[in-house]
Formats: C-alpha cells, structure tokens, sequence
C-alpha cells in the first residue's frame, strides 16, 4: 500500500535511480499522474512538464473506454473498438476529449507547448495504469516526435496493461501489479481526485523551484 500519491511518487523515483541526473525528461499525464511525477522529476533532478492524454469514453458507459487521444491527435484503440463503435461515433468522442485536452493545456500547462521530445529520454508517469489506454496514446506521441528511449513508470498497473506497453515502450517500472486488480485506488490508502487547482499548484512550485534554482 501506498500512503498517498507523494509516497507512491517517491519510491517510483528511487526504482528510476539509474537515470538520476542524465537530463531526462519527466512527463506526467494529469489528473493523478502530476502529484506521483513531481517527486520522480525532482529525485531524478529531471525536466517536468505534464502530457495531456484522455481516455475515450463508451457513450453507455463513461467509466470504460475503448482507446485515448493524447495532445497531437496520437490515437491508441483497443482492439475491435471500430466493431462496437462505427467511424463517425469514434470521431464525435474523440473531438469532445480534444476540446478537453486543449482545456487541459491551457489550464494546467498555462498553454505552453511540450518541452522537446526529439532524442530524449522520457520518463512517462501516471499514478497507475488500469487498462492503460491514456499511457499507450502518450507512448505513441512520444514515438511520433522521435524521443531517444521512453521509460513507462507507475505505482501500480494491471498485469495485461503492463504486458502490452512492454511491448510499445523500451522500458517499464511498475511497483506493484496485484493479482486481483481491480482498481488503481485499491493500493493507496487516500484516494481522491485532484482538482485543477491542485495541479496548478504543483505546476508553480515546480516552476518556483526552477527559477531560484537558475538564480543560484
């Protein structure tokens, strides 16, 4: 168990202890995945920026998913998601999460682009992967724009979702895959979701600790 997201995010840093330094890259993909990110980017002495990624919702059934668009239009779907769904309701669901996305990137990013990806080493952060659809669609934006080795880190994932981004990403970090998984909040003992305001205020201290950093 872990107590809370700081504590998941501090032990998946000392498992990345070997990129300490090396000037990766730490992308975390907001809500959750920006609390458990800030402390790796910080033990890693890391850049930080977040990754906006959603998920795309069944119409019937918001909870589940059948894919995920990330900020670039980089779409992952599941398989046989085009024999439950036709073309023309994928891409109504779709453009609804682009608009929340670029919400996102407003909002929480202050509407600043991603940091360069190109012949970097990205580390990938969520506060844990359930199906992992939100993390796939990251990993192919990543791959699109040319980044050097993409790392996948979590708290926690399910077996399957691991298995498969084994197969997308050159690496991946996982803490703890329970055997009867059934949802990420299972392992942490405070659960809730983070507001916008609490990821802008993560987003300021990072930048806060950046600038008195440079001045030092």
């Amino acid at each position: 168990m872990f107590k809370d997201r700081t504590d998941a995010g501090l032990r998946l840093a000392r498992r990345l202890e070997k990129y300490r330094g090396r000037g990766v890259l730490v992308l975390a993909i907001p809500r959750g995945g920006a609390q458990v990110g800030y402390p790796v980017a910080r033990h890693l002495r890391a850049d930080f920026s977040l990754l906006v990624s959603r998920k795309l919702p069944f119409p019937e059934e918001p909870e589940a998913g059948f894919g995920a668009v990330a900020e670039d239009g980089s779409l992952y779907l599941v398989p046989n998601a085009r024999l439950w769904l036709d073309e023309d309701e994928i891409e109504r669901i779709k453009e609804e999460q682009v608009l929340e996305i670029l919400r996102r990137v407003k909002v929480l990013r202050g509407g600043r682009p991603l940091p360069p990806i190109s012949g970097k080493t990205v580390i990938l952060v969520d506060d844990g992967l359930a199906v992992g659809s939100t993390m796939k669609a990251a990993v192919l934006l990543c791959r699109g724009q040319k980044a050097a080795r993409i790392v996948v880190a979590a708290p926690v994932a399910g077996g399957e979702a691991a298995r498969e981004l084994e197969s997308m990403a050159d690496e991946v970090v996982v803490l703890e895959t329970p055997q009867n998984f059934r949802a990420v909040a299972q392992v942490y003992e405070e659960w809730r979701d983070l507001s916008d305001e609490e990821v802008i205020r993560i987003m300021k201290e990072w930048d806060s600790r950046k600038k008195k950093k440079g001045a030092g």
